[in-house]
């Protein structure tokens, strides 16, 4: 019996050590897995996007041993996105990482996907089907805070100019639905204009021209709205308006810059040097891609990863604004939050840190090469 018993004993240990090398087998051949991954792109028609995409390519290069990125863009057509989303299925995508033009269009090519066993990740602008993940900025505290900013420096009352974004994304709809409540408080606060500004500088300043051509800078006393601060304020100062007026919400460097006390950068001039304008900068993360992405591959691997992942979230005022010198992850980590205007374009996104994604710093936002260290 004993004899017997030795032996099942014996038996058992080999089948355990032949389990263990099996799974580290496995793990080490999960480990060592090159994934396709695609990135679908909706609309690309502002800085945000270009940055957020040199973003993901900087992921993708800082684990080039691991993946291969590969870039379409279908424009802000639902039906275009679905056919490209579907073909990436086709061409054996492992992981798909996209910016969707809208939260539910997709829903069908996305459950799609899933059901062949593609990873989906929404970045920014959520989607609401169950089976993808969601990296984004809370939206509605977002634009809580800048409006209630905004409010305040107004003193609650006056005539607002309120420019939205892009029609159909959640986060156009979830900023200003929770903007419009914060104003809709002060009744002595009137909404006069609503140009929409498709978060670009340039359609921006058309359509806030546009707006302002029957009214003078006088009569307005605040502003709010993406990639709008810039342009508002350029306006102004090119009409000889007294003081700028308080504006939130946008993220921009050019934003920030202006916030800075006149004479604080030495060699800056022009309408983008420092003014001291009132503002309030918050802005969504353009490296929500760069973390779906650094996500995607947790899920390939096997890991659990939380199905919603939300984007860090700083308020930027004259109180808190920091110069930085270099950009480096380092650097970033120890508070600096805005460049000087002769290291980027005014319209270049100044929101870049996440303690999360050590590999993408400001060389990975300007032209998408990963942080060395």
């Amino acid at each position: 019996m004993r004899t017997l018993l030795n032996a099942w004993r014996a038996a058992l240990c080999g089948v355990a050590s032949l389990a263990m090398g099996f799974i580290a087998t496995q793990a080490s051949a999960q480990d060592s897995k090159h994934y396709k991954v695609f990135l679908s792109m909706s609309y690309v028609g502002n800085d945000w996007q270009a940055e957020a995409q040199n973003m993901v390519a900087a992921m993708a290069k800082a684990h080039a041993d691991k993946v291969d990125l590969r870039i379409q863009v279908a424009g802000p057509v639902a039906q275009k996105q679905i056919q490209q989303i579907n073909a990436m299925v086709q061409a054996g995508a492992n992981a798909i990482i996209v910016y969707p033009i809208s939260p539910t269009a997709l829903n069908p090519a996305i459950k799609n996907a899933c059901d062949k066993g593609v990873v989906v990740f929404a970045y920014d602008s959520s989607v609401t089907e169950p089976c993808a993940y969601n990296v984004v900025t809370d939206q509605t505290e977002l634009a809580t805070k800048s409006a209630q900013w905004v409010a305040d420096k107004m003193d609650h009352k006056g005539n607002l100019i309120f420019v939205t974004g892009v029609p159909g994304t959640s986060v156009d709809t979830d900023r200003n639905k929770a903007a419009r409540a914060v104003f809709a408080k002060y009744p002595d606060i009137k909404i006069v204009a609503e140009p929409n500004g498709m978060w670009s500088q340039a359609v921006a300043r058309k359509a806030v021209s546009e707006a302002m051509a029957t009214m003078s800078w006088d009569d307005i006393q605040g502003a709010w709205g993406a990639a709008a601060c810039i342009q508002i304020w350029t306006l102004q100062m090119e009409a000889n308006s007294k003081t700028l007026i308080p504006c939130g919400t946008e993220g921009s460097n050019g934003m920030r810059v202006m916030m800075l006390p006149k004479g604080s950068i030495a060699d800056a001039t022009g309408a983008y040097s420092p003014q001291g304008a009132p503002g309030i900068s918050l802005e969504s993360h353009p490296g929500a891609g760069a973390m779906a992405l650094k996500l995607a591959m947790d899920v390939l691997k096997g890991k659990k990863v939380d199905k919603l992942t939300m984007m860090p979230l700083e308020a930027v005022t004259a109180d808190n604004a920091k110069l930085c010198q270099t950009g480096s992850f380092d650097e970033l980590s120890k508070g600096c939050n805005v460049f000087d205007p002769g290291l980027v374009p005014s319209g270049w996104f100044a929101n870049i840190l996440n303690p999360a994604t050590p590999e993408v710093g400001f060389q990975a936002a300007l032209v998408g090469q990963p942080e060395t260290n």
